[in-house]
């Protein structure tokens, strides 16, 4: 029979804490570069716009917004064209600022 020696124990506790902490620290390791890539502005940029495609809603109200704004400009380049005057460039403004309004407003796309 063997006797259990509290020096026996108290090493083989010490090699099973210093092993918990080498697996804690490469778990530290791997959170820190982990955080630190998720905290890159490129990655930020990359998830918000990633949630931006992925949002229905949010898709349906970007597509929504482009068709309103390009149906203004457009509507004022017809209209207008190249003028130097300024009260028809600040009407022509106007003009291109309701019809965004309204075509964005009164638009019927499909919602997915």
């Amino acid at each position: 029979m063997k006797q259990i020696n509290a020096t026996d124990t108290l090493q083989e506790m010490i090699v099973l804490l210093q092993k918990k902490q080498t697996v804690e620290l490469m778990q530290l390791k791997d959170q820190y570069h982990y955080t630190y890539e998720s905290l890159r502005p490129l990655n930020i940029v990359k998830n918000i716009f990633t949630d931006m495609t992925t949002s229905a809603e949010l898709r349906g109200n970007l597509i929504n917004n482009i068709v309103g704004i390009s149906t203004g400009y457009l509507t004022k380049k017809v209209m207008l064209g190249a003028t130097h005057n300024p009260i028809k460039r600040i009407l022509g403004t106007l003009l291109q600022f309701v019809i965004t309004n309204v075509v964005t407003k009164y638009s019927n796309t499909p919602k997915s």
